[in-house]
């Protein structure tokens, strides 16, 4: 997401190093080629216009004209502006009302609703300990409601069953009863893809929502359909009171216009952003830190509080323990690490926080989910005996765990080689001042690197 954008803007950045201080006839050169790159990814043109215009007037500050790097000059003043443009700071959810809180969920056929109510329900529950109630108002797209009962059941989120025969109101005013009665803290309630110009189901979604009385009345859309989007989230804006937006599909091929456009004409606050099919590919939205994406500097935050919520800590204590005691590192630790890091949302969406040039040297080196899951394939192909004692697979060994795997010998020799690079390292951490020799020889020898 944003990939080309990042591109060319690094580019700007680039050529504006070679400057000797910021002047208002390079400020103008670079700024032209910001708007070239802006229009590119699909932002809207006002947005363009404004956002070129707070730029111009905050690089020309005293302040930036006597700075002796220009491009880290600009760059501080590009990061503040789409900062504000994308709304400055994080709008969470306002959950702070007699329970149960009613979430309502509205936006175009195909934007995501339905995956999108199951990942919030997921991250209600697991981030904040919530109670969370499932329900499908949609009595008119085929299976909507069997979709949302099979994803909340794979959830393992309470869900309130409806029938197509029913009327979604009176869907709607049940699952809030059964919500007051059994204790829930939130209602998420999902309703059918409409057009903005469908009268007769527009008309339908404002009964819901005076009948619910909702907390929230988030607008999901998909940021795929570029500039578009954000005219159809001003079209809901003005048939509902929308509380906020929620981006879909910011990992898939979007230009990332709608990112930066929607809450600079709509003025409602982005609060979530998808990125990735995976239950757990919602995202709080933090203007800051997709700032710092969008200009190549990755999303460390974001990253780390990833990490915190993936790895286990229990296990990260006990293997330390294991390497500290002297038993060693074998392929179990080894597989240990893929699971952790397929917790985290895998390579690619760790990837995508990590700062322009660290995640092309990754990509460049060919680490990507596939290798993970191939490599975990090999070790599931071994004996227990042959994880805990790695020395004793020779020839004949490799064929058979080759050929359990459906991977031929060279991937099992791969895997053995990469397994012997991380045991070293993890000796050097076990020995008295192993961190620093460790972080030198960290280059390549992450798993399912090459």
């Amino acid at each position: 997401m944003l990939d080309n954008l990042t591109q060319r803007l690094s580019g700007v950045i680039k050529n504006l190093r070679g400057q000797a201080r910021l002047t208002e006839s390079n400020i103008q050169d670079a700024l032209r080629e910001v708007r070239m790159a802006l229009l590119e990814a699909d932002v809207a043109l006002p947005v363009v216009k404004d956002f070129a215009a707070q730029v111009k007037q905050a690089a020309m500050g005293q302040e930036v004209i006597g700075n002796l790097n220009p491009g880290q000059a600009f760059i501080g003043v590009v990061h503040r502006e789409l900062t504000k443009l994308m709304g400055e700071h994080n709008d969470a959810l306002n959950l702070a009302i007699t329970p149960p809180a009613v979430i309502l969920m509205a936006g175009l056929q195909g934007a995501g609703k339905t995956t999108t109510s199951g990942k919030l329900a997921k991250l209600l529950r697991d981030q904040q300990k919530k109670k969370v109630l499932l329900v499908s108002c949609d009595v008119y797209r085929p299976a909507a409601i069997e979709q949302l009962r099979t994803l909340a059941a794979q959830l393992e989120i309470d869900f309130y069953a409806s029938d197509i025969s029913q009327k979604p109101q009176d869907i709607a005013l049940a699952a809030l009863d059964y919500a007051r009665k059994h204790y829930h803290d939130v209602l998420i309630v999902d309703t059918a893809g409409r057009l903005a110009i469908d009268e007769a189901m527009m008309a339908e979604i404002k009964q819901l929502h005076a009948g619910l009385k909702p907390i929230e009345t988030l607008f999901v859309v998909d940021a795929m359909t570029g500039q578009d989007a954000v005219n159809t989230a001003k079209a809901f804006g003005e048939a509902l009171p929308l509380t906020g937006v929620v981006l879909t599909k910011l990992d898939g091929d979007a230009r990332g216009g709608a990112a930066l456009s929607v809450r600079h004409v709509t003025g409602k606050p982005i609060k979530f952003i998808g990125v990735s099919e995976k239950p757990n590919g919602l995202e709080p939205f933090h203007p800051e830190r997709m700032a710092s994406r969008v200009l190549g500097m990755g999303d460390v935050l974001s990253l780390l509080e990833e990490a915190q919520r993936g790895v286990d800590v229990q296990e990260a204590e006990k293997l330390a323990k294991k390497v500290k005691s002297g038993q060693g590192f074998d392929l179990n630790d080894f597989k240990m690490q893929m699971v952790q890091m397929r917790k985290m949302g895998g390579v690619s969406a760790l990837l995508d926080k990590l700062p322009a040039q660290l995640s092309k040297a990754a990509t460049d080196s060919k680490v990507d989910d596939k290798a993970i899951s191939r490599l975990e394939g090999i070790i599931n192909s071994m004996t227990p005996l042959e994880r805990s004692k790695p020395e004793l697979i020779k020839a004949s060994r490799k064929r058979r765990i080759a050929m359990g795997a459906g991977v031929q010998v060279m991937h099992v020799n791969q895997l053995l080689k990469q397994f012997e690079q991380t045991q070293s390292m993890m000796k050097m951490f076990s020995k008295g001042g192993g961190m620093a020799k460790m972080m030198r020889n960290m280059a390549g020898k992450i798993p399912g690197m090459r």
